[in-house]
């Protein structure tokens, strides 16, 4: 669990950096660098979606996946987490759940995450994880510094999802195949993509009602040769 425990300390102290630099920028500056959040997000999606090597699979997923996640509302549940969260540090920030599902997001759907706690799961050094870590410091710098205080909550659920991931690697181990984790990956893309629409303001997507469909694509890939 060190990489996990490095990676969530990296977060954290990303996006205290990122809030001090918040509370000092001007608000155009600030839009600005929203809009540019967006695109990136929306950029990082298309790339990691594009690596899917079955269509259907993602079409399936993602389908079966809204459905689950409509039933469960998995959107609303972790909006009033976040409302909790915010309401108990006193923070008036009107775009703290945005960053911190923003945040989670980008933290959470890439194939280091998967790939990087397997390898520290199954016994070896957190080389992934950690060179993860690095990389998320900025990204919270950047985020925070856009978004707010809210991308350092995002800290505990990618403590949770990540470190689960690490204690489950080695259960699952003999299951695991690349392309199960290059569908996985792929549908987190398309989910980051809805991610960037909504950042951008063109359209409201519910992304976090299609989290189940990372399981659906995991479980077409296993069956489907």
């Amino acid at each position: 669990m060190i990489g996990t425990i490095v990676n969530t300390g990296a977060v954290i102290a990303g996006g205290l950096i990122g809030v001090l630099i918040h509370s000092r920028m001007p608000e155009k500056i600030t839009k600005t660098t929203f809009q540019g959040i967006g695109l990136f997000t929306i950029y990082i999606g298309i790339s990691m979606a594009l690596k899917t090597q079955n269509v259907l699979i993602m079409v399936f997923s993602i389908v079966l996946g809204a459905i689950s996640g409509e039933l469960i509302d998995i959107e609303s549940k972790m909006e009033k987490i976040s409302e909790w969260g915010k309401k108990k540090i006193g923070s008036k920030n009107d775009k703290f759940t945005e960053g911190f599902v923003t945040a989670f997001m980008l933290f959470c759907m890439g194939s280091m995450t998967i790939l990087g706690s397997i390898e520290e799961g199954l016994g070896g050094k957190p080389t992934l994880l950690l060179a993860k870590s690095f990389l998320d410091a900025f990204g919270a710098v950047a985020l925070a510094a856009t978004l707010g205080i809210g991308v350092m909550f995002s800290a505990v659920p990618l403590f949770i999802y990540q470190g689960g991931l690490t204690l489950l690697a080695g259960v699952v181990q003999g299951y695991l195949t690349d392309p199960m984790i290059a569908e996985v990956s792929a549908v987190g893309g398309l989910m980051l993509l809805g991610m960037g629409i909504t950042i951008l303001e063109i359209k409201k997507l519910k992304v976090l009602n299609l989290l189940p469909a990372l399981v659906f694509a995991a479980v077409f890939a296993y069956f489907i040769k």
